[in-house]
């Protein structure tokens, strides 16, 4: 039997941080100008963190699905809100948050449910102490695959401008004329994850895996759930950037087959 580690003490935390501080003396010394920015990322990083920790505490002596339901509603529109502010060009209105927000919820909603129901299957099936880490894995991946996605549509888009209606005007669909740039947008939203799964194990140890063989699992139970999340991160990531990047598209021209950047806000 592997034994479990010891608990860390406030002095063990201060010594990793002290790399913080290192990393910020070099941005001073090259003049990177993100040395505040460091320490004000590892400040925001300690109090979200040990906050998230005594939220998660109450959820699992509770174990209410009702509060559950809502911390995944919370986490879902903060996803939401982070796709919105990493687009360098989004669509007006409520769309630029509606389509990222719906595409997140319905990604990660399903594909949570589905490992809860059928791999994890916990009792109950929406016990926090499983539902939640891994709503918040599964977001974090996917966030950031929407967004990307999303950002290069509208990019493709504002820069292919004529190329795409030069081929409108001779008589191709929207769908037909925008095909380019929603395939670049879903190979480049989908890159990260397979990036991911190719280097996995060879590269670098994933932070599931790390986590759990530190935590006194054996090494291959913890390589089965890293696999398992790695594979629930790529399903939800291609749900996501395909329902995102088709609802922008659809968006961004009309039912006349003209492209709408009227429609897009820098």
């Amino acid at each position: 039997m592997i034994e479990t580690t010891e608990p860390l003490s406030w002095l063990d935390l201060a010594w990793s941080a002290a790399l913080i501080l290192l990393a910020g003396g070099l941005s001073v010394v090259w003049n990177l100008g993100i040395h505040r920015r460091l320490v004000i990322a590892g400040l925001r990083a300690t109090v979200q963190l040990l906050l998230l920790a005594l939220v998660l505490e109450a959820l699992f002596a509770t174990a209410s699905p009702w509060l559950t339901a809502a911390a995944a509603a919370v986490m879902l529109g903060f996803a939401a809100r982070e796709i919105f502010g990493r687009q360098d060009r989004r669509l007006a209105g409520g769309w630029g948050y509606g389509v990222g927000g719906a595409a997140i919820t319905v990604a990660a909603t399903v594909v949570t449910l589905f490992a809860l129901t059928t791999s994890v299957r916990p009792d109950p099936w929406y016990d926090a102490r499983y539902a939640i880490p891994l709503l918040g894995m599964i977001l974090g991946n996917v966030m950031t695959g929407i967004a990307v996605g999303l950002n290069t549509l509208t990019a493709a888009c504002a820069r292919e401008t004529s190329a795409i209606e030069a081929q409108l005007a001779l008589g191709a669909t929207r769908w037909e004329a925008l095909n380019a740039p929603i395939r670049h947008a879903l190979r480049t939203g989908l890159i990260g994850i397979v990036n991911s799964m190719a280097a996995a194990g060879i590269v670098f140890i994933p932070g599931m895996m790390t986590g759990q063989i530190l935590a006194g699992q054996s090494p291959e139970q913890a390589a089965r759930y890293q696999l398992l999340i790695l594979f629930l991160i790529a399903g939800a990531t291609a749900i996501g950037a395909v329902m995102a990047v088709l609802l922008a598209a659809a968006r961004l021209t009309d039912d006349r087959h003209r492209l709408r950047l009227d429609r897009l806000r820098t």
